[in-house]
């Protein structure tokens, strides 16, 4: 079977096609400036130069024909018929309470996806987009989607309720939800793979660190706990957004700046984070150059980062009475050694000992740096969500 795994933003897509008999890509792309006269298409196939082509796109609709068309095509394409696509999976962002994991589409489905809007307004939307554009170009084809916050969604009570009036959570589902769920899942499943012990035998915490960053505490196989709540601005400190805060500065500072709602949700979003401490960059390669040369302000924002994410790690080796293995992912845990080693630095106490030898070593490969004799094992484990998203739809599509 082949499948093709879409991630639908409001202004750009992004698509992989797998041949799921062996789960390699057969070709992937992207179709940016959705909307605009001059957007631009490209497509990748393993062994070929890249293929760009810019033209007027004026929709997803348009977006998803320009997709298949490319990967039809008689001389750039991979496929000789447009029906060798047998399914579509699509990521979506919000699942809420009521998806607890990966469904088939149908019209249900799309309503309460719908119903959600108000929960990721900046996502969900426009998932909906490219869900019903793959229905426009690709009529009969079964959908599966894949939620970013289905595997949190084993997370008790004391994890998931905030401390505020229970009226809230029932009438607006006010609750911690986690996102990064798909990368969570595929590393964790990965890790225990990598050590050939069963995954419901560990205490695992995994780091999804890029420019959005979240922990996850994994406990009898299943998400504890996770760092982002009912967005994905709480937590961690991240590129640009601020992570935890006391809540009493977002009035205090709309009355002492005369600030609108929306610009401090901006504020907090986009202006905060690695960006605001450092005044150079989000980009955590940029920091830690810019460090090393001796720059005060970007040692300050490492040494938050780092601070903070090194807190959340103790916090959820408490929250289970114990660590087993700790995974770093994403572009800045599976890059970032400096991050990587002032993380494990402040855990020695729990036993972990990183082997700086092995995190110096970079690689595309799941690989452990942590010393043979270390109590916790600590990974970099690449992550894979579309192959992920990929995996659930063939099953799905499958069984149906």
């Amino acid at each position: 079977m082949k499948v093709l795994v879409i991630n639908a933003g409001s202004s750009s897509l992004k698509y992989q096609l797998y041949n799921m008999q062996n789960e390699t890509v057969l070709a992937s792309g992207s179709v940016e400036r959705i909307g605009m006269d001059s957007s631009i298409v490209t497509q990748e196939v393993p062994g070929r130069d890249e293929t760009r082509d810019v033209s007027e796109i004026l929709d997803h609709v348009t977006a998803i024909k320009r997709v298949v068309d490319m990967l039809t095509h008689a001389e750039h394409g991979v496929l000789e018929r447009i029906e060798e696509i047998e399914a579509v999976g699509h990521r979506v962002v919000h699942g809420g309470e009521v998806f607890k994991q990966s469904v088939l589409v149908t019209d249900e489905v799309k309503l309460e996806i719908r119903r959600l809007f108000d929960l990721a307004p900046l996502h969900n939307p426009a998932h909906m987009m490219g869900i019903t554009a793959v229905e426009s170009n690709l009529p009969g084809v079964p959908q599966v989607v894949v939620f970013d916050t289905a595997f949190h969604q084993s997370m008790p009570k004391e994890s998931y309720l905030y401390p505020i009036p229970t009226v809230l959570y029932r009438r607006h589902k006010i609750r911690r939800y986690g996102f990064h769920g798909t990368s969570h899942h595929y590393v964790s499943d990965q890790a225990a793979a990598f050590l050939e012990q069963p995954l419901e035998s560990l205490k695992m915490v995994t780091c999804h660190i890029g420019n959005g960053a979240s922990c996850t505490a994994i406990k009898d196989g299943k998400s504890f706990d996770t760092s982002m709540g009912l967005t994905p601005l709480e937590g961690l400190m991240m590129g640009t957004r601020s992570g935890d805060l006391d809540p009493a500065i977002v009035p205090f500072t709309m009355n002492k700046e005369e600030l609108l709602l929306s610009e401090v949700n901006s504020m907090l979003n986009k202006h905060s984070g690695l960006m605001a401490v450092s005044g150079i960059s989000s980009d955590m390669r940029e920091i830690v150059e810019a460090m090393e040369d001796g720059d005060k302000n970007a040692k300050l924002a490492f040494d938050m980062y780092t601070y903070r994410l090194r807190k959340y790690i103790g916090a959820y080796a408490a929250a289970m009475n114990g660590l087993d293995v700790l995974v770093f992912t994403a572009g800045v845990g599976e890059n970032s050694t400096h991050v990587r080693a002032a993380a494990c630095e402040g855990l020695t106490f729990l036993g972990l000992e990183l082997d700086h030898e092995r995190n110096a070593v970079r690689s595309r490969q799941t690989r452990r740096i942590s010393t043979d004799n270390s109590r916790i094992t600590v990974l970099v484990v690449p992550t894979n969500e579309e192959l992920l998203i990929a995996r659930d739809t063939f099953s799905i599509v499958q069984d149906k």
